[in-house]
């Protein structure tokens, strides 16, 4: 349920970017999301449908850069990627390992349209 909280975030976001620049359409807006922000890009996209009905933001269109989870090993140096479930490094063994990426979540860049009159 926060992505509906997320997507409020996103949608207000937008917003503010196509005022401050004179926009009359915001047409695209680039979301960076890691494997493991706990955030999923459909429900995203179901709440933006109903969100931006009557806005600027009406014919946009989203679009998810998935970001993969990448962990370090702390033992042997050794960075690896895993795509389901928490695993230990594949190289030596260890559970002693940080995360580098896969839990970001941001706004990349917003596209609008400013009609020449």
């Amino acid at each position: 349920m926060h992505e509906l909280s997320v997507t409020e975030n996103i949608l207000a976001i937008a917003i503010a970017h196509a005022e401050q620049n004179g926009a009359d359409q915001v047409s695209a807006i680039y979301l960076v999301i890691g494997e493991f922000s706990n955030l999923l890009p459909k429900c995203i996209q179901y709440y933006w449908n109903i969100l931006v009905q009557g806005t600027i933001c009406e014919k946009s269109v989203l679009h998810f850069d998935h970001r993969p989870a990448i962990f370090h090993c702390e033992n042997c140096n050794h960075e690896y990627e895993i795509h389901q479930e928490m695993t230990g490094c594949p190289n030596c063994h260890s559970s002693n390992v940080s995360l580098v990426s896969g839990n970001e979540f941001w706004v990349d860049s917003i596209e609008i349209i400013k009609n020449q009159e």
